[in-house]
């Protein structure tokens, strides 16, 4: 990987999100992708590349050594963030992976309650799951975006906690933060909800009536 190649538009997101001058960790990193043009870019000092599977790891450590980045980037076995110290990250990407998956991540993490810290997520599938729980959980949504990326339409956030526990309207697990009526890119991803709801519809009348709120959401606000 070149200091010219480009991240996809589902990386580019999350990259986009992240603070100028933190210390990274990239959980579920895989290829390394996202902390090696980070680090490349003189957006992060430094990164932790961390995954649960030595295969993926492997292949990470190949696009760190390939980028001759091996003294800024550090490959690390880890369940989540088991393996990452509080000290050595200030923002953290978990991208590519499950919204279920990524709350039990969270919730395990020994520095998620730092008010410091910024966790950069990008759910691959029930986002709203997620949402309703960073709400349940003292979490606050500070900047939410959508992309398309081979087709696919993707949401990704920064959150951070406040301690502000509080249960969601059922609607707002499924928009959080994003504006459909300013942006086509969100509203494209709230359709990609409603299609799912009102397929959900034909076996519980309940995700039927849903599906209609979040219509009603992205035509009048």
């Amino acid at each position: 990987m070149s200091s010219e190649t480009h991240l996809d538009n589902r990386l580019q997101l999350c990259a986009a999100l992240v603070r100028r001058g933190a210390r990274l960790a990239d959980i579920g990193t895989d290829h390394a992708y996202l902390p090696v043009w980070l680090c490349r870019n003189g957006v992060c000092p430094s990164a932790i590349a961390a995954d649960v599977n030595p295969e993926p790891l492997r292949r990470g450590r190949q696009t760190v050594a390939a980028a001759g980045l091996e003294g800024v980037i550090q490959t690390r076995l880890s369940d989540g963030l088991a393996a990452v110290g509080r000290d050595e990250a200030d923002d953290v990407v978990m991208a590519g992976m499950g919204g279920e998956l990524i709350a039990r991540l969270l919730g395990a993490c020994s520095f998620a309650h730092d008010p410091d810290k910024r966790f950069i997520l990008q759910p691959m599938t029930r986002s709203e799951q997620l949402i309703k729980w960073l709400c349940e959980n003292g979490f606050d949504i500070e900047q939410q975006d959508c992309c398309v990326a081979a087709g696919k339409c993707y949401t990704a956030m920064s959150v951070r906690y406040t301690g502000n526990v509080r249960t969601p309207d059922e609607l707002y697990g499924y928009t959080g933060r994003l504006n459909p009526r300013e942006n086509g890119t969100h509203l494209l991803f709230l359709r990609g909800h409603i299609d799912r709801l009102r397929k959900q519809a034909k076996g519980d009348a309940r995700f039927g009536a849903l599906a209609a709120r979040l219509e009603a959401f992205c035509d009048n606000g």
